[in-house]
């Protein structure tokens, strides 16, 4: 149980090392010659590749026999959630100095702030539900129904990200690559749980999804 309560709070600093990266480089001003794009571009980043590692984490604990993996998918998603809300903090108060007319306006106008946003919304209900207590008010197959958007707003997010770039798009296309291998592992284990006799088939974890 020890040993476990470490291995918690190591993936916690590990997760929170991006940040303390960044505070750091803004601490002794080494932000290169753009500091909002860095910013901006360091938290979209960072938040993609968690929630990506969030998505990874069933997968990979079925795959490789390691069930106590399930222990940190919250948490990991709460910090891509975390890295998310930096990346929108940054472009409303750095870049539009919360001016939300302006914001509007780019919503409506530019396809990739739109799609962001958009990831942005779809994050959010998962992470104000992310607790045992959302889990008992909703009832666990609610839960986990509105937990699926996982995948809408990592799919999203990719979006965003390859709109935004004008070339080199090998890392929203390894990101994407990435989300749909794993979405189709979803669909492939959810196809064989509909063809397996109902007293065989595996009972889903409420803890299976998402933040």
């Amino acid at each position: 149980m020890l040993r476990a309560r470490w291995i918690k709070v190591l993936v916690f600093l590990l997760c929170l090392g991006p940040a303390g990266w960044l505070g750091w480089r803004i601490y002794t001003q080494e932000l290169t010659a753009n500091p909002l794009e860095y910013i901006t571009h360091f938290t979209g980043d960072w938040a993609l590749r968690l929630i990506t590692v969030t998505l990874a984490i069933t997968p990979l604990r079925k795959l490789l026999g390691l069930p106590d993996l399930i222990r940190f998918r919250r948490m990991v998603g709460l910090y891509a959630f975390f890295y998310a809300s930096l990346h929108f903090l940054t472009y409303l108060w750095l870049d539009r100095l919360f001016d939300f007319t302006d914001l509007a306006k780019d919503i409506a106008k530019r396809p990739f702030i739109t799609a962001g946003f958009a990831a942005f919304l779809l994050m959010l209900p998962l992470a104000i539900t992310s607790t045992k207590g959302w889990i008992r008010r909703m009832g666990g197959k609610r839960w986990q129904r509105l937990h699926r958007l996982v995948y809408a707003s990592a799919i999203v997010g990719v979006i965003h990200y390859k709109w935004l770039l004008k070339s080199d798009f090998r890392l929203p296309y390894l990101y994407g690559t990435i989300i749909g291998v794993l979405l189709l592992y979803r669909v492939a284990v959810w196809l064989r749980g509909r063809t397996l006799p109902a007293r065989t088939a595996p009972a889903k974890a409420v803890t299976d999804h998402t933040f």
